[in-house]
């Protein structure tokens, strides 16, 4: 990577192919797209600086189990840069009551625009980076409970059948935004896990303000045998216990760097190491050094290594030991071949 420092306004920043696209389809960014392999920190007055990644650079690639690629201001130069720092593997999460259609239909056209973008950047890396590969994750959010219905299952087993697709979700309980009535979001809560039995798909969790009634539920409709993801995790040690116990895997985004997120580093040192995954959550949750930006799947080198502090897994081997696991957990989870019942379907 270029090794520069730069203070850049905003307004001199260069623009690069998506940003057109992404006024085209009604996005807004907050931050310009910058042409490079760097990464750029807001400061006071619309300026920039270049800062490092980890120091030292991370050991071996990282998985980025949950990310969301349609929302993305400079999708095109976000996952050009995820490649070039070290991501390899990474999971799309869309609902069919938003983005399934767009995602499913535009990924590999997203991959060829991301390669086109990385081949036109004067400072790419020396050796080109192999591309992320990506699989997907579709499921109706508890935010668009209400929008449930007969066409909308039947909708979402289409999108499971295709075999890209490597999860049921996100799905779940939102009691903090109640976006959806209460009960709408408990009754597709259990027809989305039912669901998860039906196809032998892993199940990926949004809960929040609502973990006791949401593990209660799970307790009754029984945990899918494929694995059950809590996704951006920030809970502490005590609330936490009960989703390892039932054999949970417990995803870490930026959260685990805020500095006021103790509780949540204290619960990621009780993971077992062969249920730890690392995710984004992009465009959101976007981590330290670099909250207040929009969030990419190249950020995660800063969970990663956040991380791997808390879990005492020094710089070196020891922590390319522990990032190998993350990778396996990740990918033995998210990038299997295709169920039976996804072989049936087609």
């Amino acid at each position: 990577m270029a090794d520069s420092r730069s203070s850049i306004a905003a307004s001199e920043a260069p623009a690069d192919s998506s940003a057109g696209a992404s006024a085209q389809e009604g996005r807004t960014p907050t931050e310009p797209c910058f042409t490079d392999f760097l990464f750029h920190q807001r400061r006071k007055h619309g300026k920039y600086r270049v800062i490092d990644g980890p120091d030292p650079a991370l050991e071996g690639p990282v998985a980025d189990t949950h990310c969301h690629l349609a929302p993305l201001g400079f999708r095109a130069a976000s996952m050009a840069r995820a490649a070039a720092w070290g991501v390899d593997f990474a999971c799309d999460v869309c609902d069919p009551a938003e983005d399934a259609a767009e995602t499913f239909a535009r990924l590999s056209s997203w991959e060829a625009e991301a390669r086109a973008w990385a081949a036109a950047v004067d400072d790419a890396p020396a050796a080109p980076a192999a591309p992320v590969r990506y699989r997907l994750a579709v499921g109706v959010h508890p935010h668009n409970a209400s929008y449930w219905g007969a066409g909308t299952e039947s909708e979402l087993k289409r999108y499971l059948a295709d075999p890209r697709t490597a999860a049921v979700g996100e799905v779940g309980l939102d009691y903090y935004y109640d976006l959806s009535p209460r009960e709408a979001q408990r009754a597709v809560f259990r027809a989305q896990i039912r669901i998860a039995h039906e196809t032998g798909l892993p199940l990926a969790l949004h809960i929040r303000d609502a973990h006791a009634e949401a593990l209660a539920i799970l307790d009754e409709e029984g945990f899918p045998e494929a694995g059950t993801i809590l996704h951006c995790c920030s809970l502490p040690p005590a609330e936490l216990e009960p989703w390892i116990d039932r054999g949970c895997f417990i995803a870490y985004g930026g959260a685990v760097t805020f500095k006021k997120l103790d509780d949540a580093r204290a619960g990621a040192r009780l993971v077992p190491a062969d249920r730890l995954l690392t995710e984004t959550d992009c465009p959101y949750m976007t981590p330290e050094p670099l909250r207040g930006i929009e969030n990419g799947s190249e950020y995660i080198v800063f969970t990663a290594a956040m991380l791997a502090e808390v879990r005492g897994a020094r710089p070196g081997e020891d922590r390319r030991r522990f990032l190998a696991q993350l990778h396996a957990n990740a990918t033995g989870l998210l990038d299997r071949k295709p169920t039976a019942w996804q072989l049936s379907a087609r």
